[in-house]
């Protein structure tokens, strides 16, 4: 491993080094066991602790197949669905993984009794499979979570339709949060040359998530003018959603929980901000029944910051919490698109909301290939930025993961793998000079 990292940190390495390096045998990985996945049991969501039940270990290698990468792992970053995995909600990975080995041979290396985690990645290729012919050793790459067989024409459309379709580090083995990765080849881009192992690692899965989600024919379709509610606007996947809103000519009307993170927001450029917290909102008087009191004091809120106008679009991930409210405030004629329900995955509405004022409610999930290369090019041209707040080493991702499940970041956290420090990786210092500020946006904060 020593070997391998030399060789990246190295000046002058050609595809011709990287492809003589020699294997190891095994790495380091971030991992959950099979045998724990009954020990939260008992425990209510936010009682279960990703630190108790994932381990950094060494693992053996996989197998390279054909159309497949090994990839050394620079640096990756914590998603919702690691902290998911983590705490076997809403159901164990480790179904997942059976299910996928019992479709092929090749697929069975995938059912074990660990499950290596992590849907993002900036690293270097090592080693491609029979019929890779777009990646070299040596390239310098990012990992989209996309997993897909497309053997079956659903998939040749819209690959997210693939009925074989998985995301990769959850539902596949194998995944980022490694030393070393395996990937298919056509799940790597080009790492943005002007941004560090780090930074290149964190927008992967929810910059592609929230392109599909907001821009893509795919999920809403956002048009310049549109007025855009985004929940949780300073996080994960709000950050990306508001510079998508922002460089599209929307309008992002940007629902925050602390003034910290309104401040976030306004450093984005958005100026239509609503703190959650402070205004109190109560969709829901108990657990069974919602308050749609409440529902229309934030359509009036909202309609004092655009003017008078409804939302065009809703971006919603929270969920069973807030979707409620997310139908009604939607104008006449306008979309709810929505993905993940960290909140909950039970939605409630009042349908008449929805059928007699003609809305739509568009289901989307992460992005297929285009999509999430489309989303990579803003980053690598300095359109969409990262919003990296903060980094942690491989032996730390199960804090990570814990401050991510408790919502103690903002926007994005990165981990170290086999980068000795942040800031390496940089290849085109004066793109990164004009992007400095808005690179560092979530790290000032």
């Amino acid at each position: 491993m020593n070997q391998i990292l030399d060789a990246i940190l190295a000046s002058d390495s050609t595809p011709q080094d990287f492809a003589a390096l020699s294997i190891p045998e095994s790495y380091r990985a971030v991992t959950v066991h099979k045998s724990e996945t009954e020990m939260f049991a008992g425990l209510a969501t936010k009682e279960k602790d990703p630190r108790k039940s994932l381990h950094v270990e060494e693992v053996p290698v996989p197998e390279l197949g054909p159309g497949e990468a090994l990839v050394a792992v620079m640096a990756s970053s914590v998603n919702y669905n690691s902290v998911w995995t983590s705490i076997f909600e809403p159901m164990s990975t480790f179904g997942f993984l059976e299910r996928y080995g019992r479709t092929s041979p090749l697929a069975k290396r995938h059912d074990l009794p660990y499950h290596i985690i992590g849907s993002d990645l900036s690293g270097v290729v090592l080693r491609t499979g029979p019929g890779v012919n777009a990646w070299k050793p040596g390239d310098e790459v990012v990992a989209h979570c996309l997993s897909v067989e497309l053997e079956r024409a659903d998939g040749h459309d819209d690959t997210m339709l693939d009925p074989e379709q998985r995301i990769w580090g959850f539902e596949t083995n194998f995944g980022g949060l490694a030393e070393i990765a395996l990937v298919k080849s056509n799940q790597l881009m080009p790492k943005a040359k002007h941004l560090t192992w780090e930074e290149a690692a964190v927008p992967g899965l929810v910059n592609s998530t929230a392109y599909r989600q907001l821009v893509s024919r795919n999920g809403a379709g956002m048009k310049q003018g549109d007025n855009v509610l985004i929940w949780g606007a300073s996080g994960g996947l709000g950050s990306y959603a508001t510079q998508f809103a922002l460089a599209g000519g929307a309008n992002p009307i940007c629902v925050v929980s602390s003034p910290q993170k309104a401040e976030i927001c306004r450093a984005m450029g958005a100026t239509a901000i609503i703190d959650r917290t402070a205004e109190g909102y109560r969709f829901w008087e108990d657990e069974h029944h919602q308050n749609p009191r409440e529902w229309k004091r934030l359509g009036k809120d909202i309609r004092e910051l655009t003017g008078g106008e409804d939302v065009d679009i809703v971006f919603e991930h929270p969920g069973r919490e807030t979707f409620g409210a997310s139908v009604y405030v939607t104008r006449k004629g306008g979309t709810i698109v929505t993905c993940a329900s960290t909140s909950g995955f039970k939605h409630e509405y009042d349908n008449r909301y929805l059928w007699m004022s003609l809305k739509r409610i568009i289901g989307s999930h992460f992005a297929n290939y285009r999509e999430s290369w489309e989303a990579n090019r803003l980053i690598a041209k300095g359109k969409i930025h990262p919003t990296l707040s903060k980094t942690y080493r491989l032996d730390e991702t199960g804090q990570a993961a814990y401050d991510v499940h408790r919502n103690l970041h903002q926007g994005k956290v990165g981990v170290l793998a086999l980068a000795p420090e942040e800031g390496m990786g940089v290849r085109d210092h004066e793109l990164r000079a004009t992007h400095i500020d808005a690179i560092n946006r979530f790290r000032n904060v």
